[in-house]
Order: C-alpha cells, then sequence, then structure tokens
C-alpha cells in the first residue's frame, strides 16, 4: 500500500464542509404561546395583593390615623371649655364623690346635625382614651368621620331618660373595637361645657339590626316612661360584620360640674390636656 493510498482512505474519514454546516446549525426555538388564562391568572394575583393591602388600610392602619385625629378632636374641644370656664386642678387621689353637686346640668335641646357637643372618656380603654361625640348618626357626615354618633330622638347627657351614642366596631376609627371589654362597675365619663356626667357600665347583650328597642327611653320597653338616666353604648357584631347589634348600658352615677375640676379617675388625663 502506498503513501497515496493511505491518503486517499485518511480523507474518506473527515467531514466534508458542507456536512460541518448541517450538523453545527441549530433548531429554531417555537415561539411562546399567548396564554388568555395566564394573563386572566397574573391579573387576578395583582388584583388580589391589592385588596389585601386595601383591607390592610381600612381595617388597621385607617383605624389608628382616624382614631389618633378623633383623641386630637376630642382633647381640643375638651381644652375650648377649660379655657371657656377656670376649673381647679385635683390630683388623682382626690375623692371622687363631688360636693354637693346637685342636678345635672342638661345642655338645651338645640342641637344641629354634625354639631360636636360631648367627649366620651372610658378609663378601661386606656389612658388618654377620649372621642367626640356628635349630633346625628349619618354614615357619611359622622360614623364614617370616627365620631360617636347621639341618636337624635334620645335624651341628652344628665337627662332623664336613655342617653344612646353609636359608633363604628372596626374601620373609621373603631370608636367602640373595645365595647365588649367593659366590666360591671366600671366608669363611662360624658364631659360637656357644663362639666362631667359620670355613668357606670351595668350589662350587654346581643341584638339584631332591627332591635330598635334599646334606643327606647327605658331601652327594651318603648312607650314607658322613665324615672332613671341611663346611657347606651350600640356597635356592629361581630368584628368585620354587620349582622348583630352589640348593646353596653350603663346607669348614672353622678356629675362633676366644672367649676369643681374632674373626676379624680380621669384627672390625670383631663389636665394634661389642658396644662
Amino acid at each position: 500500500m502506498t503513501v497515496e493510498a493511505g491518503d486517499t482512505e485518511a480523507e474518506s474519514f473527515r467531514p466534508r464542509k458542507s456536512d460541518r454546516k448541517r450538523h453545527g446549525k441549530r433548531e429554531p426555538r417555537p415561539a411562546r404561546r399567548f396564554s388568555i388564562l395566564g394573563l386572566l391568572g397574573e391579573l387576578m394575583l395583582t388584583a388580589g395583593v391589592l385588596v389585601m393591602l386595601f383591607l390592610g388600610w381600612q381595617l388597621w392602619l385607617n383605624d389608628i390615623i382616624v382614631g389618633s385625629r378623633q383623641e386630637q378632636a376630642a382633647s381640643e374641644l375638651g381644652q375650648s371649655w377649660a379655657a371657656a370656664v377656670p376649673t381647679d386642678t385635683p390630683t388623682e387621689a382626690a375623692t371622687d364623690a363631688p360636693t354637693g353637686p346637685g342636678e345635672p346640668v342638661v345642655l338645651a335641646d338645640d342641637l344641629v346635625n354634625a354639631e360636636d357637643f360631648a367627649v366620651l372618656i372610658v378609663p378601661r380603654w386606656g389612658e388618654g382614651w377620649e372621642r367626640t361625640i356628635t349630633e346625628g348618626i349619618g354614615v357619611q357626615d359622622v360614623l364614617n368621620k370616627g365620631r360617636l354618633g347621639h341618636y337624635p330622638s334620645t335624651q341628652l347627657p344628665g337627662e332623664v331618660g336613655n342617653f344612646a351614642i353609636a359608633s363604628h366596631r372596626m374601620a373609621y376609627g373603631g370608636g367602640f373595637k373595645d365595647l365588649h371589654q367593659l366590666q360591671l362597675g366600671d366608669h363611662i365619663y360624658v364631659e360637656t361645657q357644663d362639666g362631667w356626667y359620670s355613668y357606670v357600665y351595668r350589662s350587654s347583650e346581643y341584638v339584631l339590626p332591627t332591635g330598635v328597642g334599646v334606643i327606647a327611653e327605658v331601652p327594651q320597653q318603648p312607650g314607658v316612661a322613665a324615672v332613671d338616666r341611663m346611657i347606651t353604648l350600640t356597635t356592629c357584631n361581630p368584628f368585620f360584620s354587620t349582622a348583630e347589634r352589640l348593646i353596653a348600658y350603663g346607669v348614672y352615677d353622678t356629675w362633676y360640674p366644672r367649676a369643681g375640676g374632674p373626676p379624680a379617675e380621669i384627672a390625670g388625663t383631663v389636665n394634661a390636656r389642658n396644662s
């Protein structure tokens, strides 16, 4: 076998140029197909995230912001009364019973809708907790602004009968979110330009939204004339629902004329905001 013959045989094992090109070429990838279902899935996921963010804002962060604003509004209202009528400043060790306060002064029954006329102070709900009480129970102009609304058909603070107020349980400041935490004997104070009315928590009950008997002059006894002074607090129940109403009742204890200073139990809160 000659050398030439060997070279010829070796050449037969080398890939030809055309073969190299053919084997080295990559097949094109199939184009990604547009999926309607995939797009809808992404949109629904995005919408779900946005809804959760909105609920977090509406039910928690917004409650904190609105609640803080309402505490400030109540504080400013109290400050305006204190500036108009100078008061004594008893310490927290002072007596809880005012000296001969006489019959409580009752506001004139000439309030207009959405007028701020009182402040609710409930020590059970924390030091410094106070909210403005506004005439009317309109959703947009009163309750959704974080205020406590006074049922116009009910009596006024200190008046014989039933002083009834309403508030949201959650959202818009959640004024009565802790209503279920009241305990027998807890004090509920209502402050007006004339002084402080003290009520004592007595009991609670649950009713349907149609249970309007709770705001009767004598709760749950429509048509019966009142001889006592009461306070009724109403809100939705359970949390995040309007299926029921949670009702808390308090009975009148005494009242503290503004000139004599606030009750000892809330003297710290009142004096701190007025200083």
